[in-house]
């Protein structure tokens, strides 16, 4: 299983929400580089990172602190927030992201993702899969559908999704564990490379993850807080 450890960014900040509530916001360091670096030097390969800015604007906001971070580390980027338009996709890879994640757009406008999915393939495209109470939120988690999330990604995986990032928006930031049975009603529905995203907050969290079939898991405020030691991660990778 994949550990991919996150960084969340508003003002060009690397920051943490609870719930995904922009007013909890706690700033962790003021230059998400030194963290992208920290992560690469301690042996973690991925990176997740998110613009909270532009997931509640029209556009990517914060692109210069992803090409950065792709510049200057070897870290594969997934990245999020403010892909509303293909010419967001443009700006995503020209400034270093391996793949990007959609969540808003496949929600609002899945014409439109489904044609990125078509060009650029399912290697590059992650569903972004965000719920509250198992149904789809958008726009940084400010919107909530009445989409059921189980058979949303099922329905995605028919249309040629590979991989989705399944973020559990009440377990987000709260390290109180993960939400083990949506990932297991997930993999039971449909084939597809699960990446569990909020609430990991120990290494047996890990473990039950791996167990249950997820193909990578998100570490944000728990590697931040340390109730996961980065140095257990290396032992884990």
């Amino acid at each position: 299983m994949r550990i991919i450890p996150a960084i969340d960014i508003i003002n060009g900040k690397c920051v943490r929400l609870t719930k995904g509530d922009y007013a909890t916001q706690k700033i962790y360091n003021e230059n998400p580089m030194e963290v992208a670096k920290y992560f690469e030097d301690n042996g973690l390969q991925y990176l997740h990172l998110v613009d909270l800015d532009g997931a509640k604007s029209n556009q990517i906001i914060n692109h210069k602190v992803l090409y950065q971070i792709a510049t200057k580390t070897k870290l594969k980027i997934d990245f999020g927030g403010g892909l509303k338009q293909r010419k967001d996709l443009e700006i995503a890879f020209e400034n270093g992201a391996n793949q990007i994640t959609g969540g808003s757009i496949a929600a609002k406008n899945p014409s439109e993702f489904l044609e990125w999915l078509t060009e650029f393939g399912s290697e590059k495209i992650i569903l972004g899969a965000d719920c509250l109470n198992r149904k789809i939120a958008t726009h940084g988690w400010l919107e909530t559908s009445e989409l059921d999330v189980v058979d949303y990604i099922s329905d995605y995986v028919s249309k040629g999704i590979s991989t989705v990032i399944c973020t559990d928006i009440s377990k987000d930031g709260m390290l109180q564990g993960t939400s083990n049975e949506l990932y297991q009603n997930i993999l039971e529905t449909t084939k597809v490379n699960l990446i569990a995203s909020g609430g990991v907050t120990t290494i047996s969290d890990l473990e039950l993850l791996k167990t249950i079939g997820c193909e990578g898991a998100i570490i944000g405020k728990a590697l931040y807080e340390g109730t996961i030691k980065i140095e257990n991660l290396r032992e884990l990778c």
